[in-house]
Formats: C-alpha cells, sequence, structure tokens
C-alpha cells in the first residue's frame, strides 16, 4: 500500500524572527561599539555571519515549502532588508576603524534608534505570524518608520555641527558614518513598508 507524503511546510516566518532576533543582537553590540567598547566590533561580525546563515537557512526553506504563510516573494524581500540593515551597521564599523575614527554622541544616538525601529520590525513579523492580526503587523511598521524619521533628524542635527572644529578629514569621515547609518535608516523604512505591502496584499 503506498504512503501518503504530506507537503513540506518549515516555520518561515519563525526563521525571519530567529534571523531579526539574531540582527537585534548584533545592534545591540553596534550600540555598545557606538559609545566606545570596541571589543563589541568582533561580536557584530559574528552575529553578522551568523544571520547570514540564517537568511540562507529561509531561502533554502522558501524554495521547498508548499504553502507559505505570506508570500515567498514577501517574506525573501524582508529577510534581505534585514540582511541589509546589519551589513550596513557592520561596514560602519569598518570604515571607522579605516579611517581612525571613534565613534561620537550622535553614532550612539542613531544605533539606539536603529535598535528602536527593529524592535517595532519584530512586533510587526509577529504579528504577522499570527491569524487576523495585521492590524497590529501594520501600527508596528509605521512605529518602525517613526524611528527611521527619528534617525534622519539626528543625522541633520548633527552635520552642521561637523566643520566647526576645522579638521576637514575627521568631519568628512564622520560624515561617512551618519551617511551610511542613515542608508541603514531607509532599509528599516523599507521593510516597514513592504510589511505594508504584505498585509495589504493577502487582505
Amino acid at each position: 500500500m503506498g504512503r501518503w507524503f504530506l507537503p513540506e511546510s518549515p516555520d518561515v516566518i519563525g526563521m525571519l524572527c530567529r534571523q531579526l532576533d539574531t540582527t537585534h543582537q548584533g545592534l545591540v553590540a553596534f550600540a555598545a561599539w557606538a559609545r566606545g567598547d570596541v571589543a563589541q566590533v568582533a561580536i557584530v561580525r559574528d552575529l553578522e555571519h551568523r544571520a547570514d546563515d540564517e537568511k540562507r537557512e529561509l531561502w533554502r526553506a522558501l524554495r521547498t515549502a508548499f504553502v507559505t504563510p505570506l508570500d515567498a516573494e514577501d517574506l525573501f524581500v524582508l529577510s534581505a532588508g534585514l540582511d541589509e540593515v546589519l551589513n550596513g551597521v557592520k561596514d560602519t564599523t569598518r570604515e571607522a576603524e579605516v579611517m581612525s575614527i571613534a565613534p561620537d554622541d550622535a553614532l550612539a544616538e542613531m544605533a539606539d534608534l536603529i535598535i528602536e525601529g527593529v524592535g517595532h520590525l519584530r512586533d510587526a513579523f509577529q504579528a504577522l505570524e499570527e491569524t487576523k492580526h495585521d492590524e497590529l503587523a501594520t501600527a508596528a511598521a509605521d512605529r518602525a518608520v517613526k524611528s527611521a524619521r527619528a534617525i534622519e533628524r539626528v543625522y541633520r542635527r548633527a552635520m552642521p555641527l561637523l566643520f566647526e572644529h576645522g579638521d576637514v578629514k575627521e568631519a568628512l569621515g564622520r560624515r561617512e558614518l551618519y551617511w551610511r547609518l542613515l542608508a541603514v535608516s531607509e532599509q528599516m523604512r523599507a521593510i516597514a513598508e513592504r510589511v505594508w505591502y504584505a498585509v495589504v496584499k493577502e487582505a
């Protein structure tokens, strides 16, 4: 007698949340670096590698999953966006090392806001996993966008101060670091908007 085999249904949103948790840990380490703990750089890099492995595990699962709670393309894009967030902060630490520039208060403030925003994205992802919680998901996504906008305000406040002290080389270097975190905030916004898109599409 033949046997019936059920199609695979891996917990892809659970995988996405695990990648997000690793990303969050990396951001906490980054924020500690931004406050002067240089030893945290190695932790940021290690966690970036772990998150990359988790991203690829999710992508492989999407290839074999018969059904997914969200469209596979949306899950792919959300995962890729998280990858860019952690890559962005890791690259910021590398750039600071290359230019021999220590982090400052503006970087620390932006780092805290990135952690805040990714925390809201975690709430959005968890809400997506639960049936009939679309409003909670989009509300959390909106809060992540507010965190991204707060980063932009820190950026605009800090930029005019860079050239007040006469060290043009350092000012240009800091501008590059600020710009990298501004790019991270834009990636956070893009992830939040994809949450909205996924909800609207599934409605």
